[in-house]
């Protein structure tokens, strides 16, 4: 009779954790961000079911919304896509170079960050007005920034400056010059460098600042109100659009809108993680 010498199998146990209580943690972080996150926005979409798909439709297809829609993304894009440019400028100027008051620039990047939005709304306007430092040496020229669609740009750049800056230093820092050295030794130049061994490396991190100074425009109220003329079809943002139907305690129309803000808020989210999840991906860390 034949012996079978095989080992029977024993099932493998979990590791065990060593901080205990992740079931009380988890329970904890879920009521937590149940109460101060899922249940108030609900309560949004709640609202706006309230209307029919018609009344929705109206809402949204109004001519005053879509014209607050069009400049609201149309600004954030394209101030998010300076941002993007100078940002990366900024945070190589503040990581590759010794200099004096660097610490202190470095500071400054993180000011919007700090100051209240109505107070940088008021500083924008008092500098681009007509008759400010700024605005006395474009009004000559005919180019008027305050109270226009230009100061929602500028102010929308303002405020979204440091997305980029924090986002993209960390990757800066954490890059070797060694490689740069060596292919600059191999004979490539100071474009092949840039655009075949740092851009690769650089631009996830740089399409993650994008998306999130494009994500803090989208929302941004305070600063926009003081520098825009705030005229329906002309200069008015959504969030201001939102504020005007509260006022007139239109909640259902707020609602409606605010649904629509908070959709491109999740199409952000999801598109940031995805850049994130594809970046450890190709940096071999997932």
């Amino acid at each position: 009779m034949a012996v079978s010498l095989a080992q029977p199998q024993t099932r493998s146990l979990p590791p065990r954790r060593i901080l205990p209580g992740f079931g009380l943690s988890l329970g904890y972080t879920l009521l937590y961000l149940c109460l101060l996150v899922l249940i108030p926005l609900s309560t949004v979409f709640i609202r706006a079911g309230t209307l029919s798909h018609t009344q929705f439709w109206a809402i949204i297809d109004d001519p005053r919304t879509v014209a607050a829609f069009k400049l609201t993304f149309g600004a954030s894009a394209l101030a998010a896509l300076v941002n993007a440019f100078f940002g990366l400028l900024v945070a190589w100027t503040l990581t590759r170079y010794s200099f004096p008051g660097r610490r202190v620039i470095d500071g400054l990047v993180d000011l919007p960050f700090a100051l209240p939005t109505a107070v940088a709304g008021i500083c924008l306007s008092a500098v681009y007005a007509d008759n400010g430092w700024v605005g006395r040496v474009l009004a000559p020229h005919h180019i008027h920034v305050a109270y226009t669609q230009a100061g929602i740009f500028v102010a929308l750049v303002f405020i979204g400056l440091p997305f980029v800056v924090r986002t993209v230093q960390p990757v800066l820092q954490d890059l070797e010059t060694d490689v740069e050295e060596a292919a600059a030794s191999l004979g490539a130049t100071r474009g092949q460098i840039f655009a075949r061994i740092l851009l690769p490396t650089l631009f996830p991190a740089v399409l993650t600042g994008f998306t999130l100074a494009f994500a803090r425009a989208l929302g941004e109220y305070g600063s926009v109100i003081f520098i825009s003329n705030n005229i329906p079809l002309r200069g008015e943002i959504v969030p201001k659009l939102i504020m005007d139907k509260l006022d007139q305690f239109d909640y259902a129309g707020a609602a409606a809108i605010a649904v629509i803000m908070l959709l491109a808020s999740f199409a952000l989210l999801l598109l940031i993680n995805l850049l994130q999840w594809w970046s450890r991906k190709r940096l071999g860390m997932a």
